[in-house]
């Protein structure tokens, strides 16, 4: 344990598109209120809250992953880019910090990560972008407690979802 007390939460990806647009579901609409009183108990402790917003350009398709996911999702300035729910809301609080990403992983969450004590999970999809990024966090920062609350991520698949929590937890990312 680092000794230092410092927390971060990241939520990863709770945007439009994810919840209720092209790749959305009715269980992420369902975490939402469980993730937006999240963030208020991290800013209300005083402790830092990133979220990552996926974020893609209009030739989406014409990329590896729109090869292999052709369904165009989160494109910079539309709607579905957006971070919604009242998760978007707290997003303005000027003490959040939105990193865009290109793909499944945030490399520049790796960099943010490495200084704090405890690091915890939230969002979407659990078996893609939040299983790469608690790997990342795992990997920025080995002796942080690293952790992912059931309640507080969804899947568009279920099964996956569920198996991608089991992995995260083979890998030391507790699952709460």
């Amino acid at each position: 344990f680092l000794g230092r007390g410092m927390r971060a939460l990241v939520v990863i990806d709770y945007q439009s598109d994810f919840v209720t647009g092209t790749l959305g579901s009715q269980d992420a609409v369902l975490i939402g209120d469980a993730i937006g009183s999240l963030i208020s108990s991290y800013l209300d402790s005083g402790d830092q809250v990133f979220f990552t917003r996926d974020t893609h350009d209009p030739d989406y398709l014409d990329t590896r992953e729109g090869r292999l996911l052709p369904v165009t999702h989160c494109v910079r300035g539309t709607p579905g880019w957006e971070i919604c729910g009242r998760p978007g809301e707290l997003s303005r609080d000027p003490r959040c910090r939105i990193i865009d990403k290109p793909t499944f992983g945030c490399a520049e969450l790796m960099d943010v990560l490495k200084d704090y004590d405890e690091i915890e999970l939230c969002g979407v999809a659990t078996n893609i972008c939040v299983i790469a990024n608690a790997v990342l966090a795992r990997t920025a920062n080995p002796e942080a407690r690293v952790f992912v609350r059931r309640d507080c991520v969804a899947s568009y698949d279920r099964s996956l979802g569920e198996k991608a929590l089991e992995v995260m937890g083979s890998l030391q990312v507790e699952i709460l």
